[in-house]
């Protein structure tokens, strides 16, 4: 965004070899909570920075040659600096005069033809690209989070890298009733004190479990700090940030896609509250923005790279839950701010390799790409959709609190010591966690088991303690085994359930946030599957022992399966991930890929529609809109209405108590005027007119692009000093003889601004920011320039509507 106060990016730079070494005035500012150095540039720069490199000077008969910026492209003309906007409209722009150039240059020879196909086909193949790397590494993350989970509680002997069940799949001495133990696998106090009866195993159990947890997690968080500071937290915010057009350099770059893969699979191994489905689409689009750099017209076009970030996010959660349409769903419904229809097609292909990707590397040895993978075939009644019709107010509900719980608790580490110390606080919480945890089975074990068990539907050859029933009235020839009344393990296990829930919904909220990388789908979804298990077997029970209810008659007759628990589960999962996250058809549509059953579609459809209606009422936004608030970012979010009765001159600067607009004129300036207006500014860009005292608009110049130029008309070409005229015309008229060569810089100024009249309604011109992705956008009355609006003054605007910080947009 241009023309408004820079201070907290460092923009009013003192000389102007400052834009090459690209510091700030404050080298620390605050993303998602954590302290991150604006110097840290690790990601690859849009171009070379060397302006000066390969001094040319052009001699017409002894006359130095008018430089032209037309004629010859200035190197570093046209990028942008970190945290600033990009301009949608020019990007698409240049997108298209590149593609008009091949095309026309295709018809000249064999050559530029085959230089044409390769053009076109170099999308697909950065997809394919994309899809095999972020489905190699989500194999790595799924097989290791395995593996390195298990190894809290013990250790295979036959080879250490084995998780406890790949270790005794290939055991003779396991029986089907205690599947889970055979002579290879040995739990820590085995190994240590030699029993696993008593006391003092249960005791070192619990210790060598605290001890992994507080080592991963420890790991975890001094990764993060130490290496790559953007690596913590979900990324979901951050990415719906940049695909609306900001700029963080980094947060894709290689260092933070490492970390973040090591970081994720220590963070979800400590039984941190946490999933790794969000981090995923984070890696899935560091990958993306990391493969961009080997096609130029995706490295150079800022535009272009975002549409291949999109198809990225698809590919994320993909991986994450083996849903490639609910990928390109999610992507269009939640991340995606620009989604055109070619970029629909090319996010389905990438979510596709991804998932064949995955499900080549089988890393649950079940052929499924989750671990949660069930499928159901009992049907279910129409008046089932009032229990899980409930679910969805429940759902709704709980996201609510969630949410303002989490951005309470997220602002209080912003703004109190607590924020100081991100080991301490990590720590500090595993130790919570694990200490809390591991006496209950259900949340001893990792929350990818837990909800699989919760889905599970009871057969008759499960030792699960939830299907502990009485089974002697059941023919074992049965396929469908009859509603049966609960053993006293299931009573036992809906108390350990209730346990969980209430540690689950309280621990969540203080564990996602923290710095380490946290997703917020598993957690969320383990809450609902506890409560939808609960009302389940509720509900089974009730259908057994009171089967003459009218509600009950006529369809749940004595010896019929009519109820399925972990259907309600199901349901429960969906409903409260949509109450946090306010997804609808992507949420449903995930849910059905992962349980195969497109029965079940209408009560997933139910209890989203219901969880999304109540989160609304109580509070409009999700949890990662409510982040992008807390932090700060500049997005303009698309599903708010903007119903307030103002006009574009109550928004534009300067107002009445301001200094005047700063403006350059066509012609009448000199290199040293353009200097001085540059040092005594804070402005990222400055309309052109054609003189003060007519104000008439003649276009408009970014400050970057400006101070480039100079300095490197300074360097390449001779007789530039601080008196020679500055000029913006098409045509440079006669200079006096001894006069100093001009310089032109009609080539680096947008002739088109986008402009509106004072008295444009302020909805409108918040649809135009929206839609055409503008940065700035210049005011006129009868054809003179008034102000100007940038899309910091509209969050400002916007915010100061809801009552709300407007200094709180902290970022240009």
């Amino acid at each position: 965004t241009l023309l408004l106060s820079m201070d907290n990016t460092g923009y009013c730079n003192d000389s102007f070899n400052s834009i090459r070494s690209s510091t700030s005035d404050e080298d620390m500012v605050e993303i998602a909570g954590s302290t991150l150095d604006f110097s840290n540039t690790e990601d690859v720069p849009p171009l070379d920075r060397d302006y000066g490199s390969g001094k040319t000077k052009a001699h017409v008969n002894g006359v130095p040659k008018l430089m032209d910026l037309l004629d010859e492209p200035v190197p570093g003309v046209g990028t942008y600096e970190d945290f600033n906007t990009i301009d949608w409209v020019r990007e698409k722009s240049k997108d298209r005069d590149r593609h008009r150039e091949i095309t026309s240059k295709s018809k000249e020879s064999t050559w530029a033809l085959v230089n044409s196909v390769c053009d076109a086909f170099s999308g697909w193949l950065l997809m394919l690209l994309i899809g095999l790397m972020s489905g190699a590494l989500a194999g790595g993350i799924d097989i290791s989070a395995h593996w390195m989970t298990d190894l809290k509680e013990g250790v295979c002997l036959n080879g250490f890298w084995f998780n406890h069940e790949h270790c005794c799949w290939t055991s003779n001495e396991t029986t089907f009733q205690e599947r889970d133990k055979c002579p290879q696998w040995k739990s820590w106090a085995e190994l240590i004190i030699g029993t696993t009866e008593g006391p003092f195993a249960y005791i070192m159990n619990y210790l060598m479990y605290v001890c992994w947890a507080l080592l991963f997690s420890f790991l975890a968080v001094t990764l993060v700090r130490a290496f790559a500071p953007y690596a913590c937290g979900s990324g979901i915010p951050e990415i719906k940030t940049i695909l609306s057009g900001f700029i963080i350099r980094g947060y894709l770059g290689k260092w933070t896609l490492v970390i973040k893969t090591i970081t994720l699979v220590l963070a979800v191994s400590s039984g941190l509250s946490l999933g790794k489905e969000g981090p995923l689409v984070h890696v899935a689009c560091c990958c993306g923005n990391i493969l961009c750099h080997l096609f130029t017209k995706y490295r150079k076009n800022e535009a272009k790279r975002r549409e291949v970030l999109s198809a990225a996010a698809a590919v994320g959660v993909s991986v994450a839950f083996g849903a490639p349409i609910g990928g390109v769903l999610f992507s269009l419904e939640e991340v995606s701010y620009y989604f055109p229809l070619k970029t629909l097609w090319r996010s389905f292909f990438a979510a596709l390799v991804a998932a064949f990707t995955l499900r080549s590397i089988n890393p649950f040895g079940n052929s499924r790409l989750v671990l949660f993978y069930v499928e159901f075939h009992t049907p279910w009644h129409l008046l089932e959709l009032v229990p899980f019709i409930l679910l969805g107010i429940f759902g709704g509900i709980w996201g609510a609190f969630f949410i303002r719980a989490n951005i309470a608790w997220c602002r209080r580490r912003k703004t109190t010591w607590l924020g100081h110390y991100p080991v301490l606080e990590v720590l500090v919480v595993t130790a919570v966690t694990a200490v809390v945890a591991f006496p209950n089975s259900y949340t001893r074990t990792s929350t990818s088991e837990l909800i699989s068990e919760l889905f599970n539907d009871c057969g008759l050859l499960d030792s699960s303690k939830l299907c502990n029933y009485d089974n002697a009235n059941v023919t074992k020839s049965s396929n469908e085994l009859p509603d049966r009344p609960a053993g006293n393990d299931v009573y036992t296990a809906m108390w350990q359930l209730s346990l969980a829930l209430v540690f689950k919904m309280l621990i969540t909220v203080v564990t996602f946030g923290m710095k380490v990388p946290s997703g917020l789908f598993i957690p969320s979804m383990a809450v609902g599957a506890i409560a939808g298990r609960l009302l389940g077997i509720g509900m089974e029970q009730l259908a057994y022992y009171h089967h003459d209810w009218v509600i009950f008659r006529g369809w749940c007759s004595p010896g019929a399966d009519c109820i399925t628990p972990g259907l309600y589960a199901m349901v429960g999962a969906a409903a409260c991930l949509g109450g946090v996250t306010r997804m609808t058809v992507s949420l449903v549509v995930i849910m059905f890929e992962l349980t195969g059953g497109l029965e079940y579609i209408v009560p997933l459809m139910a209890a989203a529609m219901t969880s999304k209606w109540v989160a609304d009422a109580i509070g409009r936004e999700g949890i990662y809109e409510a982040h992008i608030r807390l932090n700060g970012y500049p997005f303009l979010e698309a599903k708010e209405e903007f119903s307030h009765k103002t006009l574009a001159m109550d928004v534009m600067r300067p107002r009445r108590s301001d200094p005047p607009l700063s403006v350059l004129t066509q012609d009448g300036m000199t290199v040293e005027d353009v200097e001085t207006m540059i040092t005594d500014t804070t402005y990222s860009g400055f309309p052109v007119v054609v003189s003060h005292e007519s104000q008439r608009l003649v276009g408009f110049v970014l400050r970057r692009d400006l101070t480039i130029s100079i300095d490197n008309a300074r360097q390449r070409q001779d007789g530039i000093v601080s008196t020679s005229r500055v000029f913006f015309t098409e045509y440079t008229p006669p200079q006096p003889p001894n006069s100093p060569p001009p310089l032109k810089l009609r080539g680096i100024m947008d002739l088109s601004p986008f402009t509106v009249t004072d008295h444009t309604a302020m909805d409108i011109v918040v649809d135009i920011f929206r839609k055409l992705g503008l940065r700035q956008c210049l005011i006129t009355h009868n054809g003179r320039l008034l102000g100007i609006i940038t899309k910091k003054d509209i969050l400002k605007h916007v915010a100061q509507i809801a009552n709300r910080d407007p200094d709180s947009i902290l970022f240009n």
